[in-house]
């Protein structure tokens, strides 16, 4: 059997109050691409920027928090997250266009920007289309696919710095490099200005279909997955060196290397996040192994183990 801890030490109670919601002990399983892992100690709806802000300036510094998405690339592992974790709802979902400039809150699909620019005859976010996420986990991550990266179409970024000041960052600032940027991990994006050029919206259109079909063809899109599990080494693609250590269709538990493209990770049913996160490793092991190269986690992993002492779940005392 297993039981949930109370918020230590009266969470709730030492919180500032919001405009947005919180919830207590939430399933982020659900919230999640996988669909595991244990819950949020607290989870933080903040109602607007403002909200989120004054939050950011009240709060007790000494409680952790944690940024979420839409969950895609992200494993949230089975012990939960301690703290308060936030995540941007539809407040944060904005898009508005004003010649090629394209504005956007951090909380919106990246596929939605691409549709969302199209409709607006607006080319060259067509890429957006084949990154799960927001757009706020796009420029964390310097986010890319189909041969173009965030930075090539960035203009701007605004953050709300951990007191909840707002810091507007140009690319200098952002410090772009391969699925990186070095922007501060405390510093929370609550929304960006890329840029599109004009174009045909008929071509935009085929454009993005392509992709989706592209996407439905090489990979598990229908499956319980966290996206692309490890970031290409360079001049390398991750995909082919798991491939080659012999890592297709390995399983762990419910947790299975995909058949249909290997650097993805499927929850087959049953998996648990420690399932997933033990394939993970054993495929790191077994690349190293066989070519030297060590893969680096390209999926953000966050919480604390079961087996920890401090796990928001554990085994209840008989």
């Amino acid at each position: 059997m297993m039981t949930a801890r109370l918020p230590q030490s009266g969470l709730m109670d030492r919180l500032p109050p919001v405009r947005g919601s919180y919830e207590p002990m939430a399933d982020l399983g659900r919230l999640t691409w996988f669909r595991v892992g244990g819950p949020a100690e607290v989870l933080f709806a903040p109602a607007d920027t403002e909200d989120l802000s004054a939050f950011l300036k009240s709060r007790p510094k000494d409680v952790p928090l944690t940024v979420i998405g839409l969950g895609s690339n992200m494993l949230v592992r089975d012990g939960g997250v301690p703290g308060v974790t936030i995540r941007l709802g539809k407040a944060f979902g904005t898009f508005t266009t004003e010649g090629t400039a394209v504005r956007c809150g951090a909380g919106i699909a990246d596929a939605s920007v691409a549709t969302a620019a199209r409709d607006a005859s607006l080319a060259g976010l067509e890429f957006l289309t084949g990154i799960p996420g927001t757009i706020g986990g796009a420029l964390r991550m310097n986010a890319g696919a189909y041969g173009r990266e965030i930075k090539d179409v960035f203009v701007s970024a605004t953050a709300l710095d951990e007191s909840g000041t707002v810091r507007v960052l140009n690319a200098s600032d952002m410090g772009f490099s391969y699925r990186h940027t070095e922007v501060d991990e405390r510093w929370i994006f609550v929304g960006a200005e890329l840029k599109g050029e004009p174009g045909d919206k008929e071509k935009i259109g085929a454009r993005i279909r392509e992709i989706r079909t592209e996407r439905e063809e090489s990979q598990p899109t229908k499956s319980r997955t966290g996206g692309s599990t490890f970031a290409n080494p360079p001049g390398q693609k991750a995909w082919a060196l798991i491939s080659d250590a012999g890592c297709r269709g390995l399983m762990i538990g419910g947790a299975q290397v995909s058949k249909k493209h290997t650097n993805f990770l499927i929850n087959t049913g049953s998996a648990t996040a420690t399932d997933l996160e033990n394939l993970g490793e054993q495929v790191r092991r077994k690349v190293m192994d066989f070519s030297g190269v060590d893969l680096r986690w390209e999926i953000r992993r966050i919480g604390l183990d079961a087996n920890d002492p401090n796990a928001l779940t554990g085994k209840a005392t008989p």
